[in-house]
Parts: structure tokens; sequence; C-alpha cells
């Protein structure tokens, strides 16, 4: 059964996340651990340039 894949709740993130591999944070889903806190060191939700996504700016 393929799994469904959902857009990342962090409003700068253009990430999408398997529901199964999503980080829960009051009931939002997330791509990353990142994502969900805030980015509060300014850190990348997959690593450097690896999803060319800039929500950390």
């Amino acid at each position: 059964m393929p799994s469904t894949m959902l857009r990342c709740a962090c409003e700068r993130c253009t990430c999408e996340v398997q529901e199964s591999k999503a980080v829960l944070l009051n009931g939002q889903s997330y791509c990353s651990d990142a994502c969900a806190t805030g980015h509060p060191n300014h850190e990348p939700c997959h690593g450097t340039g690896s999803c060319g996504c800039t929500c950390a700016d």
C-alpha cells in the first residue's frame, strides 16, 4: 500500500514527507525536528542543500 505524502507544516518549507515518517507536533506533520521546533538555531531541515529548501534562513 503506498504511503501518503504530506506537505511539511513549516510555513517556509517546501518539503513533503511520508505520513509514516513525519514528525508530529501539536497535530501538525513536519519533515524534520528542525521544522517542528521552528529552527531555533537556524538549522536546515535536511542538511545543507539536500532538499533545496531555505526554511531555516
